[in-house]
């Protein structure tokens, strides 16, 4: 009877979600039905309960705050000034506005921790201003879903937040471990830019004159000061992680006075939109509760770790069949109740593994992330078809081959733990 509330609840997860029915009533639909028959019909209260729990702890305020920041900086017009920034630095570079594409990403990944933000805040921006210098719509469209996926890698992240709440793993680690790999996946989606360049001549713009780069600097400074004050006030223990949220929204509304372009409501669109993104959020976080719980009374995470270990004890091995799990899960489910479900079974095989709890972190958040971009699911491909009104199918095979350099990198950060765990020892030393 036990397994059975198992199967009832992966099976109608699945289905639920094979059905595009939305990814909360699907995780409670699964929960309530797997209660059921697992014979708890008459204390149906529990499904309440555990959603409460889930969502009672203090470590998941930052997440409310580090969305307003995010949504915040749009609304001052921050995105305006990335992309004119990033613009007088590498627009002169073979395919200059793509590589401009790639930095803006990798400037606003530092404020808002939000590929979707990223996408929704720059894509306009950057899809217009290529598409008038003759880029193909496809591949303008593809090469902003593949930069979005830096948003949550370069601190500060939501997606990390929520991995350090579960794993119960150092947030101030988790961010500085993600500052390596957010610039080897900028730098591996530029070198692919050039390539593109030079088999499709794409346009390259002006050289900017010192003066110009001086002036725009001034302006895109503020942004750049955002991610330091944030990974600053919380690696030196400043702040706690939702204190630098507070800091970061603070930060975006006192720009927003300098620059005097907050209104009313500008402001109130940023915060009612938060609240619609967080409220998703933690109703997914505390349907996922209800689902830890009753894949703990199955011992279903033992159950997997014993399988595991059945298949293979050699490490390389693990992790080579980790990505390819991680990324078949990440094209079905998205992001964060694909977390949510993961973490609690995967860690005790981590654990058994010798791994990082923080190099594990990034390996989970980033092979996550490639979902965004692959179909069935590929939220970020169909934010992209709203933005540049393309068939969902032609810009999934645009997409496609930003999938290379993404993937190496996932490899790259996967196989060398130095690449996450350096900066995190060097500046707070060994765990």
């Amino acid at each position: 009877e036990g397994r059975l509330m198992a199967w009832i609840l992966f099976i109608g997860f699945m289905a639920l979600i094979m059905l595009r029915v939305p990814i909360v009533i699907a995780m409670g639909m699964a929960v309530l039905s797997a209660v059921i028959a697992g014979g708890f019909s008459n204390q149906l209260y529990i499904v309440p309960r555990m959603v409460a729990d889930g969502v009672e702890n203090p470590g998941l305020l930052a997440v409310p705050f580090f969305i307003l920041a995010g949504n915040l900086m749009n609304a001052v017009g921050m995105t305006d000034k990335i992309f004119n920034f990033a613009t007088t630095l590498v627009g002169h570079f073979r395919a200059g506005l793509a590589q401009v594409n790639v930095v803006s990403s990798m400037i606003f990944a530092g404020i808002s921790g939000s590929a979707v933000a990223d996408i929704a805040g720059l894509g306009t921006i950057e899809v217009k201003a290529m598409r008038d210098r003759g880029y193909p719509v496809e591949f303008a469209g593809a090469l902003t879903v593949a930069t979005a996926v830096i948003g949550p890698i370069i601190p500060p992240s939501i997606a990390l937040v929520i991995y350090g709440f579960l794993a119960n793993t150092s947030i101030g680690r988790l961010f500085l471990a993600g500052v390596v790999p957010g610039l080897l996946i900028g730098i591996s989606l530029m070198l692919f830019n050039r390539y593109m360049a030079i088999k499709h001549d794409f346009p390259r713009e002006p050289k900017a004159s010192l003066g110009n780069i001086g002036s725009q600097a001034i302006d895109g400074i503020a942004a750049l000061a955002a991610p330091g004050i944030i990974l600053g006030a919380i690696t030196f223990g400043f702040t706690t992680p939702t204190e630098a949220g507070v800091l970061a929204c603070a930060y975006s509304v006192l720009l927003g006075a300098l620059y005097r372009t907050l209104d009313a409501k500008r402001l109130w669109k940023a915060i009612t939109d938060s609240m619609r993104v967080t409220a998703m959020i933690m109703m997914i976080i505390g349907f996922s509760h209800g689902m830890g719980w009753l894949l703990a009374i199955e011992q279903i995470p033992q159950a997997m770790a014993e399988a595991v270990l059945l298949v293979t004890d050699d490490r390389n091995v693990f992790l080579a069949l980790l990505i390819v799990f991680l990324l078949a899960i990440g094209c079905v489910v998205e992001g964060v109740p694909a977390k949510l479900i993961l973490i609690p079974v995967l860690l005790p095989i981590i654990d058994h593994f010798g791994i990082d709890r923080v190099h594990f972190g990034l390996i989970i958040v980033y092979a996550l992330l490639l979902g965004l971009a692959t179909p069935p699911m590929g939220v970020g491909v169909y934010i992209m078809v709203g933005i540049t009104n393309r068939p969902f199918e032609k810009l999934t095979l645009a997409v496609l081959p930003f999938l290379v350099p993404l993937t190496v990198v996932l490899i790259l950060i996967t196989y060398i733990p130095a690449l996450t765990l350096w900066l995190p020892n060097l500046i707070m030393g060994p765990p």
